[in-house]
């Protein structure tokens, strides 16, 4: 589990094709309490830590991995946004993210608004569903507040912190990016579907957990 708050951007050094990609991630404070086993977010996907040195880390990739995310797109050189995994006692700075990238979306424009930008991002109608103004939503990992959605866009903006720590500044109009919908959104959703007539009652929200 994570949080969409970035810790560091690593740098790609090498990546091995092969039914298992292996990934070898440039870092320096993620290493600070890494071991085997571990999960890191890696602009969103949630990867094992297979092996690791004082530069860096390696992580396998599955072929289905590559496919689902932008993880297809890297290559060496390239800048990802890393998030190691919540402890007990961690600060919960962002909103729950789980590391499962659920698709891709691709930015369809990007605006100057005042000292942030705001970027409209594509997203499929099947996770649009899932969405609503205000609420979160992970893009490359991070956490961010959703402006405006639609069944096949939504917006959201960036502050400088985020600009300055994050990659999803280094992207532009036509660049990919990975999604991941709220957690909590999914649930009610599916207990939604589980309903007889699709309505939100005080029993519904109490018989799962949300009161």
């Amino acid at each position: 589990m994570f949080t969409g708050i970035i810790q560091e951007i690593g740098t790609i050094q090498r990546i091995s094709p092969g039914q298992s990609c292996k990934i070898m991630i440039r870092a320096k404070r993620i290493l600070k309490d890494v071991a085997i086993g571990d999960s890191v977010s890696v602009d969103g996907a949630c990867l094992t830590v297979a092996t690791f040195d004082k530069a860096g880390f390696q992580v396998d990739a599955m072929p289905e991995t590559i496919e689902r995310t932008t993880l297809k797109y890297l290559k060496v050189g390239s800048r990802v946004n890393m998030e190691a995994s919540l402890k007990l006692g961690d600060k919960m700075g962002g909103h729950w993210v789980t590391g499962h990238v659920d698709g891709t979306g691709k930015i369809l424009n990007t605006e100057k608004a005042g000292n942030s930008i705001i970027y409209e991002i594509s997203i499929s109608r099947e996770l649009s569903e899932y969405l609503v103004p205000k609420g979160s939503v992970a893009v490359d990992g991070i956490s961010l507040t959703i402006i405006e959605c639609g069944e096949a866009a939504f917006s959201i903006g960036l502050i400088p912190h985020t600009l300055q720590n994050t990659t999803l500044v280094e992207k532009g109009i036509g660049d990919h990016v990975n999604l991941e919908t709220d957690v909590i959104g999914k649930y009610v959703r599916r207990h939604l579907k589980g309903s007889s007539d699709g309505s939100v009652t005080e029993k519904l929200l109490r018989e799962s957990g949300f009161i």
